[in-house]
């Protein structure tokens, strides 16, 4: 679309992550930016009061809206929201994924992709390009301290975009660059089957030019089977427990901060044409990259710095730079983020919402935490990923002491279902008695029941992990705000 007379934009429904990220971007790039969304509060509010952009409660039209030269919307509504109604017969009007697809295209377009991993990847890759004086602009799905927001606005043509699969929104990008971490079934709402979700993925990475590049995780089986049979650019793969260019090795958990090395996969008597750079690092450091550190936990971070190491060495930042970056970025919000300590027990807040998130999540913080009592409360997020993986949400908290649960998290993309979360808590029970845990499995049907049980019970020594997609979070403010 033609963006020269475009001078105020609304957007309806501008609390989503996505929806933020954008709304943030293009007031950062001059544009006047307003929005509605409904009353609840939601951890993107302090992105945008922060930025000064506007949010109006409810969903009515109004002069802002009337006066408005483009309309933004979230498919989370449709013709039965008044404002979407009125400006689909009176105003240029274009979803979220549209408009993202219509700006990343304009770009060199890298897009991280992938079930799990894309928040953090899309930070840290825009952080070390920043660091390494690239300028890029940067839009991520979560407030990044370290980028003073969800957005940048950089001064070159590269664009870091974490793209989501969610209703094949990647449809609308045209990247130059992929980032595929992994490919694990999820949005069932959409997804009638794993066949269908592979099937976005497919053809997305079939979108990357001859001269372009698929940063792949080789230590998934879905993504290394798919990817040098769709992929016309140049494959990098990186991996912890597979051959691949990128291989991590020797990790170290010390003092809260993992040490780890990394090989590089080339003949140095016969370089590889194809993988020119990767090639000339291996020779001028002899197929070994040294010691790396970083501040995040788990495998998965590990896993996530690779991907973010492969592509940096591609886009011309120094391997000395790439090193820094890694070191010092500190995360993303809502990533196993330390909220504070309440009777001696530590407060943490974490997005995992699928039963591979909350494995990989338990894993980093027992590894962190090898002799605390691990207490997790969890916010099941949509009806229809929770009835879908019932029996991988029961297994995936046995690395906990305890387990709660709250009532499945109902947004506007999805009211109701056939599962609750007493149902959710009833199937960990037993599942975790059949593996000897004594304990019950408390289901809260309010936030408030959860905090005051939290007051009553938060003690020493203890790691309190509150869980989720949806708005858990208000549990740790609740706490830790003075009464």
């Amino acid at each position: 679309m033609d963006w020269s007379s475009v001078k105020k934009i609304y957007f309806i429904g501008i609390k989503g992550v996505g929806m933020t990220m954008l709304a943030q971007f293009l007031h950062r790039r001059g544009y006047e930016v307003v929005g509605s969304d409904i009353a609840d509060t939601f951890m993107t509010d302090s992105v945008l009061m922060t930025n000064g952009i506007r949010i109006l409660s409810g969903f009515s039209p109004n002069e802002d809206l009337y006066s408005a030269d483009l309309v933004i919307y979230s498919t989370a509504y449709n013709l039965d929201n008044p404002e979407v109604a009125w400006a689909l017969s009176n105003r240029p009007t274009i979803t979220y994924a549209e408009a993202l697809g219509d700006i990343f295209n304009q770009y060199y377009g890298i897009a991280v992709a992938g079930s799990h991993g894309k928040t953090t990847v899309s930070a840290w890759l825009g952080f070390i390009l920043w660091q390494g004086g690239l300028s890029p602009n940067v839009l991520v799905g979560s407030n990044v301290p370290q980028l003073q927001g969800s957005a940048v606005v950089g001064k070159s043509s590269l664009m870091v975009v974490e793209a989501d699969e969610y209703q094949n929104k990647l449809r609308y990008l045209q990247p130059k660059m992929v980032l595929l971490n992994n490919i694990d079934y999820d949005h069932v709402d959409f997804y009638p089957t794993i066949s269908d979700y592979e099937q976005a993925f497919i053809d997305f990475i079939e979108k990357i030019p001859v001269d372009g590049y698929l940063i792949a995780n080789y230590d998934d089986p879905a993504v290394r089977r798919l990817a040098p049979v769709h992929c016309r650019g140049q494959i990098v793969s990186y991996a912890l427990n597979y051959e691949a260019d990128y291989v991590a090795y020797g990790l170290q958990l010390i003092n809260g901060r993992q040490y780890f090395k990394v090989k590089l996969r080339v003949d140095l008597e016969e370089p590889d044409s194809m993988h020119e750079k990767i090639s000339k690092l291996a020779v001028e450091n002899h197929g070994d990259l040294g010691d790396f550190s970083t501040a995040l936990l788990g495998q998965h971070n590990i896993s996530n710095s690779l991907a973010v190491l492969a592509a940096s060495v591609e886009l011309g930042v120094p391997l000395y730079k790439i090193r820094d970056g890694i070191a010092k970025f500190l995360g993303v919000s809502r990533r196993l983020e330390m909220l504070g300590n309440f009777h001696g027990a530590v407060i943490i807040d974490d997005y995992a919402h699928h039963p591979t998130e909350i494995k990989a999540s338990l894993q980093a913080l027992r590894g962190r935490y090898p002799d605390a009592k691990i207490r997790v409360f969890f916010h099941p997020h949509t009806f229809s990923r929770t009835a879908a993986f019932l029996d991988d949400f029961a297994l995936s908290f046995m690395a906990a002491d305890e387990v709660g649960i709250l009532q499945i998290y109902s947004s506007a993309r999805e009211k109701q279902g056939t599962v609750s979360g007493q149902n959710l808590a009833e199937k960990i029970f037993l599942r975790r008695q059949a593996a000897g845990f004594k304990n019950e499995v408390p289901y809260f049907s309010t936030m408030e029941q959860l905090t005051e049980f939290l007051r009553k019970s938060a003690d020493e020594g203890q790691i309190i992990v509150l869980m989720g997609a949806g708005d858990i979070f208000r549990v740790g403010q609740a706490i830790l705000s003075p009464q």
